[in-house]
C-alpha cells in the first residue's frame, strides 16, 4: 500500500437501493479502521464523493445496471470499490474504471480488508470473479500458478515497454511504492527472475503482446 493509512478511512456507500445501504453500513459500523461517512444513490455520488478516499458501490441486481455515474466518478480520480451481484458484470465494472470488484454477498471481513487495500492504492479482485474478468485462463504446461490482475497485466505491459517505475508510476498516477510492489508481485507469480525475464514469459503465455 501507499505508505501508511489515515485510520480510519472513510468510505461513502452508494446503493439505489436505501435498504441496500443501510445493510452494507450495519456490515462495516462495528470496524475501528473504518468510518462510514456518508450514503446516498448513484445520482449523489459526485456530490460528496470528496469527503472520503473511497466509495463503496452496489450495482444492484439490474440486468444492465447504468455504469455513467460510476464512470464519472473513476474519470475524476476517485477511488471506487463495486459490489456485483452478477460475474458477468465485473468486466464492465473494471471497465468504468472501478479501483476493486467483490460479491454482494462478501463477508464483512473480506469486505473491510478490500477497502483497506484500494485506499492503499491497490488493486482489489474477488478470485471467484477472475473467469467473468476475462483473467483467469485453463492451466497448461508454463502458466503461472496465479492469475494476473487488471492493474498487474496494466503495469507488466508497461514493464515489456521499457518503462522504469518512475515512469510507469507517473503513467498510471500512482506511487512508485506501488509500482515496485506490483512488479515484485508479478515476478513472483510468474517465477521470473528480472522484469525482462517477466516480460518475456508473459508474451510466451499470451498475456501481453510485444
Amino acid at each position: 500500500m501507499d505508505g501508511l493509512l489515515n485510520l480510519p478511512v472513510a468510505v461513502l456507500i452508494v446503493a439505489a437501493d436505501p435498504l441496500v445501504r443501510d445493510g452494507l453500513a450495519a456490515k462495516l459500523e462495528d470496524r475501528p479502521e473504518l468510518s462510514i461517512v456518508g450514503r446516498g444513490g448513484p445520482a449523489d455520488a459526485s456530490l460528496f464523493a470528496p469527503q472520503g478516499p473511497v466509495v463503496l458501490w452496489d450495482l444492484g441486481s439490474a440486468p444492465e445496471p447504468d455504469l455513467d455515474p460510476l464512470l464519472e466518478l473513476t474519470a475524476s480520480g476517485v477511488t471506487v470499490v463495486v459490489l456485483v451481484g452478477r460475474p458477468e458484470l465485473t468486466a464492465a465494472a473494471l471497465q468504468a474504471g472501478a479501483r476493486g470488484v467483490l460479491g454482494r454477498t462478501v463477508a464483512a471481513e473480506t469486505l473491510a480488508l478490500g477497502l483497506l487495500a484500494a485506499a492503499g492504492g491497490l488493486m482489489v479482485l474477488d478470485p471467484e470473479l477472475l473467469p467473468a474478468a476475462g483473467i483467469l485462463r485453463p492451466a497448461g504446461p508454463g502458466e503461472p500458478p496465479e492469475a494476473l490482475t487488471p492493474r498487474e497485466l496494466e503495469v507488466l505491459g508497461l514493464v515489456a515497454d521499457g518503462l522504469s517505475n518512475k515512469e510507469i508510476a507517473h503513467r498510471l498516477g500512482i506511487s512508485e511504492h506501488t509500482v515496485k510492489f506490483h512488479v515484485n508481485t508479478i515476478m513472483s507469480k510468474l517465477g521470473a527472475r528480472s522484469r525482462t525475464e517477466a516480460a518475456v514469459m508473459a508474451a510466451r503465455l499470451g498475456l501481453i503482446a510485444i
